[in-house]
């Protein structure tokens, strides 16, 4: 998996997955899948770009005919498109046809511009921002958990919405107008050489040191645009941490010290910006600056050229003022295309990095599908790190029949919950094999293995949905009647009954409108409609009262009848009910037997039991 702090430049442009010279070459691949849009939008701008050229031309064509009517020795004039006047038509009547093709233009412009902008939009923000967003949402869907512990959600909410709107900038911003200012400065160049070579050549002349300059600028904001992104990941964490734990900051009094990290946060993220405004507010006059220069030539020299008769006034010299401006323009608009190309690929990387990493746990091709399972698990010297060199379990070996009642025991950081998260496989283990029905959990397909493990947590995530929405929330096609008898198997009918709008009641945000043990009981429906074979609670009571765990135990002692169920606790009350009962310490088998064998051993659970009725 991709280090997402990593900076580009230590790496060669070869061996650097995220060189700009790569990411730009998988942008265009991205480009490619929407290229009629891309193709269309050209076209609009080509289009635009010849009635801006046609309508210079009967500009100066208008003034050449003025022009021959008071001094008829000057030069007739040159009609654009091959067009000529009838030979009894008066300078007035030429001249207006010349001015209603102008306004004819403007009004195809006017038409054309709409359609551009419209068909820009549409690839944009209507197929590539909402397709990649797609596709990265659906990776982070099939993404192992080991992805989520090293990266904060913060990161990945950013990615997600921020990063993905300024990746698209490439194709609009970056590659359109690349080609559309291509095409504009092949298409003005070639006009313009036609009118006058040495005076072409002499106005741009200034736009050989434009690109140097836009080159050393493009080096320099590329990383100032990656840190900005990692700064606003900051920002948001913070936020959404002080919104998340707002009980808690409200209980320490601890707004003004939150509102100043907030600032603090805010601020780092303002002045890295204002370092990237800095060089932009350097580089934009210093581009249009030198642009400027090409009409100071324009002047002195085509001045010179019209005085001396070897150019035209208005098919000549004005055509050409008004091409060298539309050129210039296009050349200064080269600030904007360097700006958006390291903007994007600043983003792109974060977005790739994303798409790149790999499945760390997946379906093996081949794998088998699993028919209803029996129950049986075997953990076979299983080993499990989080960092390299650093194990969390260490040779764990044990044997479970169907049916069983296993708890799992240990003080903090024993390593009860990852030796939990290996039945559903969430992780896959370092060393050893997890085993079902006899087959390791890898020769299984994920999917259908998954779907027959149900799962209760110590906290319990509950959709802003209807309660009977969150029940069938594994499965969504389960009847009403379903539906309602796992409310039952899990004690939670009853107080479903009596809320607003019974089943069809909608929770609020993570189910703050329930109690903690309603909540509970709403998680374990929801992984008894699926008919579980195997069930696994971590910690199911540990954040409820004593009555409250009363009510989830009752209701836990029905739900695990003839599952094979494994149950994280420091309750007794609920470890008491379990055929055999795993002690854990530094990630090992400290001791293995029923709570009655346990409580006669010297050891953690002998001293939890003893502390446990002295407070009872």
């Amino acid at each position: 998996m991709p280090d997402l702090k990593q900076k580009d430049g230590r790496k060669g442009e070869d061996s650097n997955p995220y060189s700009p010279g790569k990411l730009a070459w998988r942008l265009l691949g991205i480009a490619w899948q929407f290229r009629m849009d891309c193709i269309v939008s050209v076209l609009q701008a080509a289009g635009l770009l010849l009635l801006g050229i046609t309508g210079l031309q009967l500009l100066g064509s208008a003034i050449d005919v003025i022009r021959h009517a008071l001094d008829a020795t000057l030069p007739p004039p040159v009609y654009p498109l091959g067009w000529h006047p009838p030979g009894n038509w008066t300078p007035l009547e030429i001249v207006a046809a010349l001015t209603a093709g102008i306004a004819a233009q403007a009004v195809l412009r006017a038409w054309l511009t709409y359609e551009y902008n419209m068909t820009t939009a549409r690839l944009s923000q209507g197929e590539m921002v909402p397709a990649l967003r797609t596709q990265l949402y659906a990776r982070l869907q099939r993404l192992s958990f080991r992805f989520f512990d090293v990266h904060g959600s913060n990161s990945i909410f950013n990615r997600v919405t921020g990063d993905v709107q300024n990746t698209r900038l490439f194709v609009d911003g970056v590659l359109l107008q690349g080609i559309n200012m291509a095409i504009t400065l092949l298409t003005y160049g070639f006009f313009m050489w036609r009118i006058q070579p040495g005076l072409t050549l002499a106005c741009l002349s200034v736009t050989i040191p434009l690109w140097g300059v836009a080159r050393f600028y493009s080096a320099r904001l590329r990383p100032e645009y990656l840190r900005n992104r990692e700064l606003t990941d900051d920002m948001i964490l913070l936020f959404s941490e002080t919104v998340r734990g707002m009980q808690t900051v409200k209980g320490f009094a601890a707004e003004d010290l939150q509102r100043k990290r907030f600032e603090e946060a805010n601020d780092r993220v303002s002045s890295q910006q204002r370092r990237i405004f800095l060089n932009l507010s350097i580089f934009t006059p210093g581009t249009q600056l030198l642009s400027q220069l090409s009409l100071v030539i324009l002047f002195l020299y085509g001045g010179w050229l019209y005085l001396h008769g070897r150019i035209a006034l208005g098919s000549g010299l004005v055509v050409f003022a008004g091409l060298l401006q539309q050129f210039t323009g296009q050349v200064a608009n080269v600030s904007t295309i360097a700006n958006s190309v390291q903007q994007s690929l600043a983003s792109a990387r974060r977005v790739f990095e994303v798409l790149d990493t790999p499945l760390d746990v997946a379906s093996r091709p081949g794998a088998v599908q699993p028919g209803r399972l029996r129950g049986a698990v075997t953990f076979e010297q299983v080993t499990f790190e989080h960092l390299a060199g650093e194990p969390v379990l260490r040779e764990i070996s044990f044997q479970v029949q169907p049916g069983w009642k296993v708890g799992i025991f240990g003080l903090t950081g024993s390593g009860k919950s990852t030796l939990l998260s290996l039945i559903p496989r969430f992780y896959d283990p370092k060393g050893g094999r997890v085993l079902v029905d006899g087959r390791d959990l890898r020769d299984l397909d994920l999917d259908a293995y998954r779907r027959q493990v149900g799962l209760v947590y110590q906290e319990s995530f509950l959709f802003s949905n209807t309660v009977a929405a969150n029940i069938a929330f594994g499965n969504p096609r389960a009847s009403m009647e379903e539906i309602e008898e796992a409310a039952r198997l899990a004690s939670a009918h009853d107080f479903i009954r009596d809320l607003p709008h019974g089943y069809e009641t909608v929770l609020g945000e993570s189910g703050v409108d329930l109690s903690g043990g309603q909540r509970q009981r709403l998680a374990l429906a929801r992984a008894l409609l699926l008919q579980p074979p195997l069930l696994i609670l971590d910690d199911p009571t540990a954040s409820v009262d004593s009555r409250t765990e009363n009510e989830i135990v009752a209701a836990l002692q029905g739900a695990m009848a003839g599952r094979t169920t494994f149950m994280v606790s420091s309750r007794l009350n609920l470890l008491r009910r379990a055929d055999t009962i795993l002690v854990l310490e530094g990630g090992r088998i400290a001791a293995q037997g029923s709570h009655d064998e346990l409580v006669r051993r010297p050891g953690p659970y002998r001293e939890t039991a003893l502390l446990q009725l002295m407070d009872a």
